[in-house]
């Protein structure tokens, strides 16, 4: 269920992606750059056919690895499965956080 989920983030990124041509980026290497940062976009950069690189921000490449960790073994993907299956059904609860 958890790896829907990230499906799912992983699709919405695609969805948000510029294209451009080396020799464009370096035009307007900043813009490119407040674009990724400002807006969560994802850059790529084509360099000829099937040769490209992708241009992500520090929080979205964070937030990727993280996700990446989480599900690198069953037993954490077992266990973000049970929670959110449970927050589905209302089987969840609040706790005070101590002072």
């Amino acid at each position: 269920m958890y790896v829907n989920l990230y499906k799912i983030q992983y699709d919405e990124i695609l969805s948000t992606m510029i294209t451009t041509s080396i020799s464009d980026f370096r035009k307007d290497i900043k813009s490119y750059f407040d674009k990724v940062t400002d807006n969560f976009e994802t850059l790529i950069i084509n360099r000829g056919k099937d040769n490209g690189i992708v241009i992500i921000s520090l929080d979205e490449y964070n937030s990727l690895i993280e996700t990446h960790h989480e599900l690198s073994s069953k037993s954490n993907e077992k266990r973000l499965d049970s929670a959110i299956e449970k927050l589905k059904n209302g089987k969840s609860f609040s706790k005070e956080l101590m002072k």
